[in-house]
């Protein structure tokens, strides 16, 4: 058994495990499971740029992640950061300030290890598909990846078409959000995910795969929403299979809703109010473009891959570069 925390830092959420893993059994038992919306990503598809407030609110939460590692005692720390700060231009900031908060340096991974973790995370308490493969479909706030595996990641592709980007880049106007959107504004949302389908598609064969894996956030809460969870419920949505005709629904549904009638949906995250119709659709065209008829709904996902990396490193005997 080894003891580690992972931490993933996306464009919308910072989310932390801890748990312990078990390489014989492929068992990874949580011990601590959080995530804050710190929206990371405010502002830096149009800037370039970390604002300094989403700094703040990200180290806020650096700070409390690392009072809950030192009560764990685990043996390791992984950090990994993801879309917004990659594309940043100020992103030494970030690290910086990591590195004094937590000790580590976050690693500032590139799309295509964004997706084998994801994968990892995804799929290793799925098993092996005998005779076909998964695909897995991570949606974040700036970026998606796709990955087509079986037991191991065969193709990979990351591309900028995330809930926060999307919104950001078709809603947002003089700091404003279309309340609820235009069809014109919806159709250009659209235009967007199916150019980033046909970039995705030239490296992953994303019709290969009969099995649809979807992670993340804009998944997890269709999914919940689906169910009629009066509440978030993580045991719940793991491994819910939701059919396309619900995923479709729910998708027109939060794209014509205003802010008030999203926000008054009991599973809905506030920080999600104002980007989950932009997240829906992506899944949506996503299962258009597939001809997937249902997705396997996972919870784990790049948290937990980085956590599996971080035992893997530990019963190596060796340290990161």
């Amino acid at each position: 058994m080894t003891r580690v925390a992972a931490i993933d830092c996306g464009t919308n959420s910072i989310r932390l495990l801890v748990a312990d893993a078990h390489p014989d059994t492929g068992e990874l038992v949580d011990l601590d499971r959080r995530m804050k919306i710190v929206r990371l990503g405010q502002g830096v598809d149009r800037t370039g740029r970390l604002a300094p407030e989403a700094l703040e609110r990200t180290f806020a939460a650096c700070r409390e992640y690392a009072a809950a590692i030192k009560e764990h005692g685990a043996e390791r720390i992984r950090f990994v950061a993801t879309s917004a700060s990659r594309d940043a231009e100020n992103r030494d900031e970030f690290v910086s300030g990591v590195l004094d908060i937590l000790g580590v340096e976050p690693e500032v991974i590139t799309g295509d290890q964004e997706a084998a973790y994801s994968f990892t995370g995804a799929t290793k308490e799925l098993g092996p598909v005998d005779g076909d493969s998964y695909l897995v479909v991570d949606i974040g706030g700036g970026s998606t990846e796709f990955v087509v595996g079986d037991d191991h990641v065969r193709a990979a592709r990351s591309v900028d078409i995330g809930c926060v980007r999307l919104t950001e880049r078709h809603l947002v106007r003089d700091g404003v959000i279309s309340d609820p959107p235009t069809d014109t504004e919806i159709a250009a949302i659209r235009a967007d995910i199916e150019a980033a389908l046909d970039l995705a598609e030239q490296t992953v064969p994303l019709c290969e795969a009969r099995t649809l894996v979807g992670l993340a956030g804009s998944v997890t809460t269709v999914a919940a929403i689906a169910l009629g969870l009066p509440e978030y419920d993580s045991a719940a949505i793991h491994h819910s299979l939701i059919p396309y005709d619900q995923v479709q629904e729910i998708a027109t549904r939060l794209l014509h809703a205003t802010h008030e009638e999203r926000a008054a949906i009991p599973v809905m995250h506030p920080g999600r109010v104002d980007v989950i119709g932009a997240g829906a659709l992506v899944l949506l065209a996503i299962m258009e473009r597939t001809g997937a008829q249902e997705v396997v709904v996972s919870e784990h996902d790049i948290l937990d891959g980085i956590a599996w990396a971080a035992a893997e490193e530990i019963h190596a005997g060796g340290k990161r570069d």
